[in-house]
Formats: structure tokens, C-alpha cells, sequence
């Protein structure tokens, strides 16, 4: 994609000005930023503490984009794996957008929208599933297993992530 351009006067005469993708901080200070190839705004040109609520963790298993995650202590070290409604210890805290093999450092998203999904119903409530990194629009029964409300469905490809405290079923 071609670099945006607009035009500033400087000392006079008219010069044509880059607009700043990524910031390097206070060299930047004044400059006009731009979107990047995606149509958003790079975090670096955000206030501090300002976009998603991420934390990159270590993953303890191979995870695919869009599989909901659990987050928990590894050998004392906060890491990721599969969240899974087939028992009590694995519920869901975050969501990941990428594929990444076990070992691997993932950004984990604890807020937003789960995007590049298919089938989704507007409106409609998902689920923690049993099978482990998924949802389902059909809550959860049977005894021991666990019934967690994940989010609704905004579009045909996106759910608003708003995890709710789970219930482990007694039946």
C-alpha cells in the first residue's frame, strides 16, 4: 500500500509529509498518524494503557485462532491452554486469533470480538463447549460439567466476547 501523504507548510513552502504508521515515541511528537495496511491505527500511536485488553502468554498446547483459552500456572509461570466444559479447572478466561504450536508465545485477547468466524447468529448466546478451545450455542448439561456463557453473536462472522462466571452442574 502506498504511504498516505498530506501536505504542511513548513518555513513557507508547501512540502509533502509522510503520515506516521508505527511511533517511536517522542520523535514522533507533532507528526500526523496514518492507518496501517488493515485500515486501523497502530497501538504504538495510542496513549499508553489504551486498545485491547492482551496479554502474551506461553501456550501449553497447540491452539488454533479463535479457540478459547484458559489461563493457568504452569510450574508457577501464568500460561494458556484450551479452555474445555468437560470438567471442573479449565473455563474460560481469554480467546486467541492465531494458530500456534505448544511452546509458543500467543497474545491472548480478555475482551473485543472474536472475528474470522462462520455460522454465527446474530443474537444468538454461545457457550463454553466440551470440546476443548470451542463454543456451542447450546448451553451445557450433564453432571460435572461445566455451564459457561461466552458471548453473543453480533454479525455472521463475529461474537462479542463477555465471559460470565461458570456452574459446575450437579446433573
Amino acid at each position: 500500500m502506498a504511504a498516505k501523504t498530506f501536505a504542511r507548510r513548513v518555513s513557507g513552502i508547501w512540502r509533502e509529509i509522510l503520515g506516521v504508521v508505527i511511533s517511536t515515541g517522542a520523535a514522533n511528537a507533532g507528526d500526523i498518524p496514518a492507518l496501517d495496511d488493515t485500515g486501523h491505527l497502530d497501538p504504538s500511536v495510542m496513549p499508553v494503557s489504551y486498545g485491547a485488553d492482551v496479554k502474551v502468554l506461553p501456550a501449553t498446547e497447540a491452539l488454533s485462532a479463535s479457540n478459547l483459552v484458559n489461563v493457568w500456572s504452569s510450574s508457577g509461570t501464568a500460561s494458556v491452554r484450551k479452555a474445555d466444559a468437560t470438567a471442573e479447572g479449565k473455563p474460560c478466561h481469554g480467546f486467541v486469533l492465531d494458530s500456534v504450536a505448544s511452546g509458543t508465545s500467543v497474545t491472548v485477547y480478555f475482551g473485543r470480538k472474536i472475528t474470522g468466524l462462520t455460522g454465527i447468529v446474530p443474537g444468538q448466546r454461545y457457550y463454553l463447549d466440551t470440546t476443548a478451545g470451542g463454543f456451542t450455542a447450546t448451553p451445557i448439561s450433564g453432571a460435572g460439567k461445566v455451564d459457561q456463557f461466552v458471548g453473543e453473536g453480533i454479525s455472521t462472522t463475529e461474537i462479542g466476547f463477555e465471559p460470565d462466571d461458570y456452574v459446575v452442574k450437579a446433573a
